[in-house]
């Protein structure tokens, strides 16, 4: 029996919702970073399907990483610490999740056992090479054109 196995049914990579809603809430801070006013959490709800006490605790972990800022009082809210094209998706996603630990390495070490953890090595280093690959500007940009692309409705 072969089983077909394409992108659109089959993830091998997880995206995990503390990732999806952490990069959520900072491509939205990103957007408004011209702006003078702090972005407050809920305008970023409105904005996205984050719920309001998860994005609290990925707001934390994000500005004791130095990668967000928090200004408090009526005018407070949330600010990028850095520009957008500094951050990559590679650092947002280590930080959300934590560092991966190595695996130990196994007790009976075999040439086949060698052979599926190398490709699985080559799948993680690949997978790492494309976060690093892509900033928040980056990801700025691509909504922006997809926008631009979207039909346009005059009354």
């Amino acid at each position: 029996m072969s089983t077909n196995l394409n992108s659109q049914n089959y993830t091998l990579l997880d995206l995990s919702s503390k990732v999806e809603y952490a990069l959520l809430a900072l491509l939205e801070l990103a957007t408004n970073k011209g702006k003078k006013t702090p972005l407050t959490m809920s305008e970023m709800t409105a904005k996205q399907p984050i719920p309001e006490r998860y994005l609290e605790q990925i707001l934390t972990s994000l500005r004791r990483a130095g990668v967000i800022q928090s200004h408090r009082g009526s005018r407070g809210g949330f600010v990028l610490a850095r520009e957008p094209w500094q951050i990559t998706l590679l650092e947002i996603v280590t930080l959300v999740e934590g560092e991966r630990k190595d695996r130990e390495p196994s007790v009976t070490s075999t040439l086949e056992r060698d052979l599926v953890h190398e490709i699985w090595e080559q799948a993680n280093t690949a997978s790492i090479k494309v976060l690093q690959n892509y900033t928040l500007q980056d990801l700025c940009q691509q909504r922006e054109a997809r926008l631009q692309q979207g039909p346009m409705y005059y009354i």
